[in-house]
């Protein structure tokens, strides 16, 4: 059995690389990702369609509903038709608040636009981006001793596209700011 037998074995039996050889250059640690192109949008694409689809067909649902019970078979008027149809732009409108959450960053920072708020942000005031294991989205370490969610990037339904839009967001933040924060940190 040769010095290389023995390596290979014992990985096979333990698991764990066998140790570096005297005189062998240490493995060197992975680049970290490179930064995207700016400006760039990071938005849940896919919670987007969901959100939108249904409020359509739920939309679609309550006028047809409105336009289309006789009128002589029921008691329903004018003002209960505009009701159901009113309900329909209702909820359509509440989900496409929903679907408002995104990320845009540029040269001069990030602009994070929640369910209700919209704040601009300059890259120096990023000092971590966070996203660890049962986040519901990114959460931006401040440089006041705040943070901030970043709804934009969830990982609901998309969990390796949030993962890989926290870690395009980091090295922004890294590259632009005084970020030193890394997703699942």
């Amino acid at each position: 059995m040769t010095s290389t037998d023995k390596n290979e074995d014992d990985v096979k039996a333990t698991g764990d690389p066998p140790a570096p050889q005297p005189g062998a250059q240490a493995p060197t640690p992975p680049a970290p990702p490179a930064a995207p192109e700016l400006p760039v949008v990071f938005r849940p694409v896919l919670t987007r369609i969901i959100l939108m689809v249904t409020g359509a067909v739920v939309l679609a649902v309550l006028l047809v509903i409105a336009v289309i019970v006789p009128v002589s078979a029921s008691t329903w008027g004018l003002g209960d038709r505009f009701t159901v149809a009113g309900t329909g732009l209702a909820a359509w409108g509440v989900l496409a608040v929903l679907c408002r959450p995104k990320v845009l960053a540029d040269a001069d920072g990030v602009t994070v636009v929640n369910l209700t708020a919209k704040r601009r942000l300059a890259w120096a005031e990023i000092i971590r981006v966070s996203l660890r294991p049962g986040d519901p989205w990114v959460t931006l370490d401040l440089a006041d001793g705040t943070t901030m969610a970043a709804m934009g990037i969830q990982p609901g339904l998309a969990r390796e596209r949030a993962l890989a839009d926290a870690r395009a967001l980091r090295a922004l933040v890294e590259a632009h700011g005084s970020g030193t924060g890394a997703p699942g940190n």
